[in-house]
């Protein structure tokens, strides 16, 4: 199978699909497919979101995801207000875990994850797309948390996501205002961290992952752990995180592996462990 070659699909309920791609199959395209709908995140579309990030996560040959949509016009419209007015209010509490369970499957997901944003990533589409590591955006992509407008707020982790990116005043302005904000002022806002051609999205992410799965996934892993948690801490505890990742992988498969293959002018066979 050639670099970059889809290698099969495998189906999530109705709404979500993940893809492999490469020789390997190292790079998975976690797919939101509710084209009707605009992706709008339905509770069976959460469901299926969260199962399909629980088998990413277990499988140790992923090294890179990417979030996609099958929809031309939008990557996520957010929650599915049409199914959200016709719950009663015990039936929305009921259902509050099950979207929960949704954007913290991406949110946890321990390989480097990339969202491939175009037109429309607002509301819970969005935070899908913060629950990432990197986002990826064409000229369409139309980004925001409007929830204030409709009587809530942020709850797929847009109120704590969104100020790590952008900083506490910047992300209070965007959330308390519900504006939509385009591609380019996205861009210089830091909303989005790579801005590519016209319907670029999706190729350009999954370039960038074919780049990082081509690294030790081991190390790759531990860099996110540390990364992640290391993230608000101050200096001191953040370096004790940083140390505690590095003796995760100081005596690696992977560590000995990119140390010899450094010497022998060649390319790395990871191993993974």
């Amino acid at each position: 199978m050639a670099e970059g070659e889809q290698s099969g699909e495998q189906r999530f309920g109705e709404f979500v699909a993940v893809r492999r791609h490469g020789a390997g199959g190292h790079v998975a395209e976690l797919v939101l497919d509710r084209p009707k709908a605009m992706n709008a995140v339905s509770t069976g579309l959460a469901r299926s979101l969260a199962a399909a990030c629980a088998e990413l996560a277990a499988d140790q040959d992923v090294r890179a995801t990417v979030l996609t949509s099958t929809h031309p016009r939008a990557f996520c419209v957010g929650a599915d207000l049409k199914e959200r007015n016709a719950l009663t209010d015990a039936e929305l509490l009921r259902t509050r875990p099950v979207a929960r369970a949704a954007y913290t499957g991406v949110l946890e997901l321990p390989m480097p994850v990339i969202a491939a944003v175009h037109g429309f990533a607002l509301g819970g589409g969005f935070e899908l797309a913060l629950a990432c590591d990197l986002i990826v955006a064409d000229p369409s992509a139309v980004v925001g948390l409007p929830e204030v407008s409709v009587g809530v707020l942020p709850g797929g982790g847009g109120t704590q996501l969104l100020p790590r990116r952008v900083g506490a005043a910047r992300a209070a302005e965007l959330i308390f205002t519900a504006r939509r904000v385009p591609a380019a002022e996205a861009a210089g806002l830091g909303l989005v961290d790579l801005l590519v051609d016209e319907g670029a999205d999706r190729d350009e992410a999954l370039a960038l992952a074919d780049r990082i799965a081509a690294n030790s996934p081991v190390g790759v892993r531990a860099a996110k752990r540390a990364l992640r948690l290391g993230h608000g801490l101050d200096l001191r505890a953040g370096l004790e995180v940083e140390d505690a990742a590095w003796r995760s992988v100081a005596f690696s498969g992977d560590r000995a592996e990119g140390v010899a293959a450094f010497n022998e002018k060649r390319t790395p066979r990871w191993p993974g462990v």
